[in-house]
């Protein structure tokens, strides 16, 4: 039976299935009850982030006659005792659409509500920043249209829709409670209060707070005043679920009086009922990022694009909402107020009956414009699968037409409801795979052609005795994991049209979990798979009646688990023989072992693409957990790699043979090649080191250096780190240099834009180049010439660069170094003053200066302007006369938040008690 290595405790317990989630930049967040727990895998015990859903009040969507309120419509609104609304479903977003290049993280609630939420970067506390609750949009565009109604007028629902398209920076408004409710209503009416508390509102009740509006009241005495004096809340910025209502003064029975007319139209419980499923939301799901270039947004600017995502957001009346959420114009870690533009392109009738599962796939296409593939699947049963053209998200005007086509329909006789989906775009041109979860424990696997519109069916399987609560592909559709509300999970392998089941491998790298957890489990609500594939993470919920009620059951209701499924038969191997011996790794098979190898070799070869995000978390833990226990082994695994990423030739295997020819082949390797391989020689090869141990080391490294390691091995890791750093920072320099040049060579003028890159740091580069000029190509040696004579015939002026002062007390500060700057002090009664010693930044070379920055977890270098995005685009055999960067100074390059050394995303530093990503 397969062992986790890791487990952590929630405090509350999953309610619902797919209740855990993984994101790009290594979080994962867990629905448990009211709360959304959000944790650090490489540091389980570690700080966590928390949203805490809080009870909204109900939309005013009109008003019922009180006989109404036992129709069958109606019973389970009337009848709900819920004491708080718990969470239904959680998505995360795409790396860069948070204000700060992370992730949004859309919830959705039991109440019906989607919210976004995102890290709190800048206001350091341990509770994630409500952005937009998408509802309220929603509710405004059903207002404007009177709910599909046309016997209705939108005057007599809301008077205070707002505009569907809405550039939105953070909201902060926030509303007062009314003044105590002892003071103004009886006993009785505030009974009545209760009982009809969610949402069904009575024609003809004998108080005057008939009228309800979301937001301020649209009350003549009440619009345009603050909050009343009495009882108020501090929401710390966030919005406040509570509202203004205007109630009568007086202790004891209020006297008895004509009811105000109520504004609200007087509707049917039928009315009533599908109004309220328009706006109950049950599952979200983001789409993959979508980015379209200016010949098809249209876009004025040259080499400009669009980038966003789409929500998805599907209803109990059958519906989903599309909303598209561009990426932010520019990102800062300084202000959490970055544009950001939100807008409803559409709603789509998917099926008769709730939605209760979504899955959204980027599918795998030569055009430039992509192509979203869509899987719904509803309580009644049915299962469909949409297609759409990214230029139509930019283009549709009407929102009762979604830019969604269906491509398949598939109807289950037994009218099973759909509890998961699982959608994988494969290698292969239009081929997808669709994995189905019901409530009865059965899965299937449909595999589809999208040009042709052809499907086969594999399954169904009876997986489980219970509701199929989580699904995830990994290994590019080879393998499928599916758990239950049973407490199983199971391992499925896909050959062709054939699903078989496989047992998780039992072997496990280095220390497993040591954990005094109790093993007294009894439902499964949800998986997930690392982002390098690797590992997976399950959220269970304990037995509560097997705990210490006095301890256990307090604290612990349910547990995060991690297991390695690296061990995995992902390819079929012939007369593979692994080379290694295998008495150095007991437990260990000899052909686990060769599956280990080359999962993770197609792990490493995943990440080799500019555009993926640089998460190996995964992949560090698993080389350091196989070191601890056989270095050599984790050798012949680099090895393997090292040859056949950069060295074209067949060498020796062994790293003192191979490590020579891969430094030769630096000029030849991508950037994202490069960064990869800094990142496994700092956190596998070095990892006893700190980051600015070797940072430091690597000003005057050279492998005859007998201060820095006695291992011959070290030293040559050592050098290959150096030279590979040095290569990366030529091509940032070469690329400086020349956008300077084209810059300088303009007549109009040009400076920074946010969101742009532009060069600066022009003296320092100049200076080092000079510093190197044995060690850096003659092609570098020539520009930096040619910036030299560019300066001198334009007169440019760089004076601001040239002589940099101390942040601390103005003292000049020599370029001396790349990493850091020692000012000189300033002379006090005849000597010198105190030195400061300064980060430089990692781009530009520049003293940082005293404002928050950027930061790179894993080399630890600090950055104030960001590099350009032409960097990390490098491909393999690129020119080295340094003509890739931009030539006409009308052409925008954008920055990206990403270390130029590592790659991985740049963030805030953050105290050690509040949660932080980490990729690496």
């Amino acid at each position: 039976m397969a062992s986790r290595f890791q487990a952590v405790t929630l405090v509350d317990s999953p309610s619902y299935p797919n209740s855990i989630a993984w994101s790009d930049e290594n979080l994962i967040a867990v629905a448990s009850g009211h709360l959304v727990t959000i944790l650090n895998p490489a540091l389980p015990f570690g700080p966590r982030g928390l949203i805490s859903i809080n009870r909204s009040e109900p939309y005013p969507i009109g008003a019922v006659k009180r006989e109404d309120l036992a129709s069958g419509c109606l019973l389970p609104t009337t009848l709900n005792r819920d004491p708080r609304p718990s969470v239904r479903s959680v998505s995360w977003s795409n790396l860069g659409m948070a204000p700060n290049s992370g992730c949004f993280l859309a919830v959705c609630t039991t109440e019906g509500h989607v919210k976004l939420y995102r890290p709190p970067f800048r206001d350091f506390c341990a509770e994630w920043i409500e952005v937009l609750d998408l509802t309220d949009r929603l509710y405004d565009y059903l207002a404007s249209i009177s709910f599909e109604d046309p016997d209705i007028p939108p005057s007599e629902i809301s008077n205070f829709a707002q505009p569907l398209v809405k550039t939105f920076k953070e909201p902060v408004t926030n509303h007062g409670y009314v003044d105590d409710p002892t003071d103004s209503v009886s006993v009785e009416e505030q009974k009545r209060r209760k009982v009809n508390n969610f949402g069904v509102r009575n024609a003809g009740l004998e108080t005057s707070c008939d009228q309800i509006s979301r937001g301020p009241c649209p009350s003549p005495e009440l619009e345009g005043q603050g909050p009343p004096k009495g009882r108020c809340t501090k929401s710390g910025g966030r919005k406040s679920s509570h509202q203004i209502v205007p109630a009568t003064r007086g202790r004891g029975r209020s006297a008895k009086k004509p009811p105000e007319v109520c504004s609200l139209p007087l509707i049917t419980a039928d009315q009533y009922a599908s109004r309220s499923a328009m706006l109950s939301s049950l599952v979200v799901a983001w789409s993959p990022l979508l980015k379209l270039s200016s010949r098809i947004c249209g876009a004025p600017e040259i080499n400009s694009s669009i980038c966003f995502s789409l929500l998805a957001v599907g209803s109990k009346s059958g519906k989903i909402s599309f909303w598209r959420i561009n990426v932010p114009e520019y990102y800062s870690i300084e202000q959490s107020l970055a544009p950001t533009r939100v807008e409803l392109i559409g709603i789509l009738k998917a099926h008769s009956s709730w939605v209760t599962a979504i899955s959204c796939a980027l599918l795998a296409s030569d055009s430039s414009s992509p192509q979203v593939l869509l899987a719904t699947g509803s309580s009644d049963g049915s299962v469909r699968i949409w297609i759409g053209h990214g230029e139509e998200f930019l283009k549709s005007t009407e929102v009762n037409n979604a830019p969604f086509y269906p491509l398949k329909e598939i109807i289950n006789i037994y009218a099973v409801p759909v509890s998961v989906l699982a959608l994988m775009p494969t290698q292969s041109l239009h081929k997808m795979l669709l994995a189905v979860g019901r409530t009865s424990g059965a899965i299937e696997v449909w595999i589809g052609d999208t040009s042709v519109k052809t499907f086969n069916k594999a399954g169904p399987y009876d997986a489980h005795d219970q509701v199929v609560t989580g699904l995830a592909w990994a290994f590019d559709g080879c393998f499928l994991y599916s758990c239950s509300q049973d407490n199983f999970v199971r391992s499925w392998s896909l050959r062709g049209s054939s699903l078989s089941e496989m047992p998780i491998p039992s072997s496990s790298p280095g220390l497993r979990s040591v954990s005094d957890m109790p093993d007294v489990f009894i439902s499964c609500l949800g998986l997930v798979v690392s982002p390098s594939n690797l590992a997976v993470a399950m959220v269970r919920s304990f037995d509560v009646n097997q705990l210490d009620h006095m301890y256990e059951a307090r604290l612990q209701k349910a547990a995060v688990e991690f297991f390695w499924i690296g061990g995995h038969q992902k390819d079929i191997l012939s007369n593979t023989s692994l080379e290694f011996d295998i008495e150095a790794l007991p437990g260990f098979t000899e052909k686990e072992l060769v599956y280990w190898e080359s999962n993770i070799l197609w792990s490493l070869k995943q990440y080799e693409h500019w555009d993926k995000p640089l998460v190996i978390w995964d992949i560090v833990a698993a080389l350091l957990a196989f070191k601890w226990s056989a270095p050599d082994y984790v050798d012949h695994v680099l090895v393997k790699w090292l040859s056949s990423s950069f060295v074209d030739v067949h060498v020796e295997r062994s790293i003192g043979k191979v490590l020579p020819h891969v430094c030769k082949s630096f000029c030849k390797a991508a950037s994202r090649q490069l960064q990869l391989l800094n990142i496994i020689c700092r956190q596998v090869i070095l990892p006893e080191l700190n980051a600015d141990e070797i940072n430091s080391n690597l000003l005057n490294f050279t492998v005859d250096n007998p201060n820095f390691a006695q291992d011959k091995q070290h030293k040559l890791w050592m050098d290959l780190l150096s030279r590979s750093e040095k290569e990366l920072r030529e091509r940032l320099v070469g690329i400086s240099f020349s956008a300077y040049r084209s810059f300088a060579s303009n007549s109009a003028t040009t400076s920074s834009e946010p969101g742009y890159w532009y060069p600066f740091g022009m003296a320092q580069m100049e200076q080092w180049v000079a510093n190197n000029n044995h060690q850096v190509h003659d092609q570098l040696k020539v520009v930096a010439t040619e910036i030299k004579t560019c300066k001198r015939s334009r007169c440019i002026e760089l004076a601001e660069e040239d002589k940099e002062q101390c942040s601390y007390c103005s003292a000049p500060v020599p370029f001396e170094s790349p990493e850091f700057g020692v000012c000189r002090g300033m002379e006090s009664n005849g000597s010198s003053g105190q030195q400061h010693k300064l980060a430089r930044c990692a781009v530009t070379m520049l003293v940082c200066p005293i404002t928050p920055l950027w930061l790179c977890k894993c080399c630890q270098r600090w950055i104030s302007k960001l590099a350009p995005e032409s960097l990390f685009k490098m491909p393999q055999q690129y020119c080295l006369d340094y003509k890739f960067s931009p030539e006409p100074s009308s052409i925008k390059v954008a920055s990206k938040p990403q270390c130029p050394f590592c790659g991985i995303l740049l963030q805030r530093s953050q105290p050690e008690f509040l949660l932080s990503p980490l990729p690496v």
